[in-house]
C-alpha cells in the first residue's frame, strides 16, 4: 500500500481549437477559473497536478502522460466550453487512470437577464455530454460530478471520487499482520490466505504470542512514559497507572512489530491473551484503537479480510473504523454496531476516554479500552463478503449515525457503541444484507461517501451491491 502518498488528481482542462483561431483573447478569461477549482481541491487534502488547456488529442496525450508520471490516481476533466469528444476519447481510453468528469462552469446563474457574452464562459456542458455518451459507447468508466463548484458538496464530492481512486490503487499489495489463530468455528470471513493474495493482493503474515511478547521486552521504560503522557493529553484518562501502563507497553510492542514490518493492516485475536504472567499478559485494545486512527486496517478475530479493506479505506477517508451489527433495534428502525474494546478515535464526535474494562473470556489481566461516541452525522457501512468460487463483494450501505442524547444508560458508557438508521427499515435491510453475502464484521466510513466507496469497490473489480438497492 502506497502510505505516505497524498491522494492525487491530474486536472486536465478542455477547451475548442476554433476559439483559439478565431478569439485568441478569450481564453485568459479562463485562468481565474482553473485556479480556483485546482484550489478547491487542495484545500480539501487532494494534491493537484495542473495540465495546461488542451484543445487537440496530441495536447491532451502529453498532459496525460505528465500527470501519470506524476503519479496521480486519477483524472479530473474541465470543460472550459464545448470540447469535441474525438480529441479526447483516444487517449482517455488508453490511460489506466481513474476518470472523474467535473461538469460546472464559471458562473452561479444563468437566467433570462444574463448577457450573451457569458455564454462563451459557460457552455461546456454539451461538450460533458459529447464526451460521457463517447466513453459509455467505448466502454470507458467514468464517475461524473455536476454542480457549480462553489455549491456545497460539489468539490467534496469530487475529493472523495480522488480518494476512492487512491484506495483503489492502495489497496493491492496490503500487508496484514495476524497475531494468534483465527477464532475457530467462524467461516464468513475464512478465505485461504493463498485466495487473498492471488484475487486481492493481500499478503498475511502471522506470529505467535512468544514473537510478541519478544517485541515487549525491547519497549523503554521511558517510551511507556511518554506514551501515556501523549494519551493524557489526547483522551480523558478514566483508569489506574497499572492498568495504563501495562496497556501502553504491550501496545508499544506491538506497534514496534507492524513499523519493523511495514504493515497496512492488523488482526488480533482476543483468544490468544489467556495469561497474565508473561509480557504480553492484556489484550492491546488500546494500540488497535490508536492505529485505526492513524490509517492503519484493523478485523478482529483474525480476519485480515476485514483488517484490510479498513486499512484501505482508513488511508484514502480517514474516519473508519472497523465495527459489528451487534443488535437490531427493531422498535426504532434501528441498528446497535458494537465490539469488545476497538474503535477509531477517528470517528469520535466527543474526546474519548480510556477505561479499564475485564476481558470477559478472562486469563489476562484487565486492558484499557477507548471509547467514544460516533460523530452524528452521515456515514457508509461497508462490508466485503466472500462468495462463491473465490469471488467477493462490496456491500455498501448510507446510514445515518444517530446521537445519543441524554437518554444514554450510564454504563453504556463503557462501550463500544454507535446507533446508526439504514435507509430503509431494518428487517428488510437484514435481509437484503444476508441475501448478498454478508458478513458480521465491517467498516464504518463517517461522511456522505456511500458513492465514492461504491467507486473504490468498481474500481478494485469487486461486484458491488448497494443498499438500498436504486
Amino acid at each position: 500500500m502506497k502510505r505516505g502518498h497524498v491522494p492525487t488528481a491530474g486536472l486536465a482542462p478542455l477547451y475548442l481549437k476554433l476559439y483559439d483561431d478565431l478569439l485568441p483573447q478569450l481564453r485568459a478569461g479562463f485562468d481565474g477559473f482553473i485556479r480556483q477549482i485546482g484550489e478547491a481541491l487542495e484545500g480539501l487534502g487532494i494534491a493537484v497536478v495542473r495540465a495546461p488547456v488542451c484543445c487537440v488529442a496530441s495536447e491532451l496525450a502529453a498532459a496525460v502522460a505528465k500527470i501519470e508520471a506524476a503519479g496521480a490516481d486519477c483524472l479530473v476533466t474541465l470543460h472550459l466550453a464545448y470540447s469535441p469528444s474525438l480529441e479526447a476519447i483516444d487517449v482517455l481510453c488508453r490511460t489506466r487512470l481513474g476518470l472523474v468528469l467535473l461538469d460546472t462552469t464559471m458562473d452561479t446563474e444563468f437566467g433570462v437577464d444574463v448577457a450573451p457574452e457569458r455564454i462563451m464562459y459557460n457552455h461546456g456542458v454539451h461538450g460533458v455530454m459529447d464526451l460521457a455518451c463517447m466513453l459509455r459507447r467505448r466502454k470507458r468508466e467514468f464517475d461524473i460530478v455536476a454542480g457549480h463548484y462553489a455549491a456545497a458538496g460539489v468539490m467534496e464530492r469530487t475529493a472523495d471520487l480522488v480518494r476512492a481512486n487512491y484506495a483503489a490503487g492502495a489497496w493491492p499489495g496490503s500487508r496484514v499482520l495476524r497475531v494468534g489463530e483465527v477464532f475457530a468455528g467462524m467461516g464468513d470471513f475464512a478465505v485461504a490466505e493463498e485466495t487473498l493474495a492471488a484475487k486481492l493482493g493481500i499478503h498475511v503474515s502471522g506470529v505467535d504470542m512468544e514473537t510478541l511478547d519478544a517485541a515487549i521486552g525491547e519497549v523503554s521504560d521511558e517510551a511507556v512514559t511518554g506514551e501515556v503522557g501523549e494519551d493524557r493529553g489526547r483522551f480523558v484518562c478514566e483508569l489506574p497507572a497499572e492498568a495504563h501502563w501495562r496497556s501502553a507497553k504491550v501496545g508499544l510492542g506491538l506497534r514496534q512489530m507492524m513499523e519493523m514490518g511495514g504493515y497496512d493492516g492488523l488482526s488480533v485475536n482476543f483468544q490468544a491473551f489467556n495469561r497474565s504472567d508473561r509480557p504480553a499478559n492484556t489484550m492491546p485494545f488500546l494500540e488497535i484503537s490508536k492505529a485505526m486512527g492513524r490509517g492503519i486496517g484493523y478485523g478482529g478475530e483474525g480476519d485480515v479480510l476485514t483488517a484490510s479493506l479498513v486499512g484501505a479505506l482508513a488511508c484514502a477517508f480517514g474516519a473508519v473504523t472497523f465495527t459489528e451489527v451487534f443488535c437490531a433495534d427493531w422498535a426504532g428502525e434501528n441498528l446497535f454496531l458494537s465490539h469488545m474494546g476497538e474503535i477509531s478515535p477517528a470517528v469520535a464526535g466527543d474526546r474519548p476516554r480510556i477505561i479499564a474494562k475485564p476481558l470477559f473470556s478472562g486469563g489476562s489481566l484487565d486492558p484499557a479500552i477507548l471509547t467514544c461516541a460516533v460523530k452524528p452525522g452521515p456515514a457508509a457501512l461497508v462490508n466485503l463478503a466472500p462468495g462463491a468460487d473465490d469471488s467477493f463483494s462490496l456491500i455498501v450501505a448510507p446510514v445515518e449515525v444517530l446521537a445519543e442524547g441524554a437518554g444514554l444508560a450510564s454504563a453504556m458508557r463503557d462501550t463500544i457503541r454507535a446507533w446508526v438508521r439504514p435507509r430503509m427499515k431494518v428487517g428488510p435491510f437484514l435481509e437484503a444484507y444476508a441475501q448478498a453475502g454478508g458478513t458480521h464484521h465491517s467498516a464504518l466510513v463517517i461522511g456522505e461517501r456511500a458513492k465514492a466507496v461504491a467507486v473504490f469497490g468498481r474500481r478494485c473489480g469487486l461486484k458491488v451491491v448497494e443498499l438500498p438497492q436504486e
